[in-house]
């Protein structure tokens, strides 16, 4: 149990600050579809991949003083921001797991919006399918989005980019 909310708090550690609830959901999804080993279950939902024992956990980790969660009220909704807090970093120096060095995947995936990570994710969710099966499903699960061709390509060559991680 305390060995998946390690690697979480590893990935805050290399992570600095994820910005956003979706963000967090999605970035780590796509860490473990590059076969970084994060335990978490997903399953489809309205936003693409989720997991409720990632939500879980997070909380978790808040409510121990290992994350620090602070809300940023917007114009019309709640940004999330999360942080390691020295107590977390305490708690993972003690805890001395190894894992896979994150900080470049996790660069990468910072610079890209929630809606661009939210298209990686749903199509990773569909890896199994054939590069234009994926476009037309991700049209399909989240016509709202109207995914341009140039955003497809571009989640694609992403998922290529990172393709020797696996």
């Amino acid at each position: 149990m305390l060995t998946d909310h390690a690697k979480l708090m590893r990935f805050f550690s290399d992570a600095e600050e994820v910005s956003g609830r979706k963000k967090l959901q999605k970035m780590i999804y796509i860490l473990q579809k590059w076969n970084f080993p994060f335990e978490e279950k997903y399953q489809f939902h309205f936003y693409g991949p989720y997991s409720e024992e990632l939500s879980l956990r997070v909380e978790e980790l808040c409510n121990l003083g290992f994350l620090a969660e602070e809300k940023e009220n917007k114009s019309n909704y709640v940004q999330y921001h999360y942080h390691i807090t020295g107590s977390g970093r305490d708690f993972l120096q003690q805890f001395g797991m190894t894992m896979p060095d994150m900080t470049e995947p996790i660069a990468l995936l910072q610079e890209k919006s929630s809606r661009f990570l939210e298209l990686v994710a749903t199509m990773l969710y569909f890896d199994g399918l054939s590069r234009d099966d994926v476009n037309e499903k991700v049209h399909t699960v989240k016509p709202k989005q109207q995914y341009t061709d140039l955003e497809l390509d571009e989640a694609h060559r992403l998922i290529q980019a990172m393709h020797p991680v696996q």
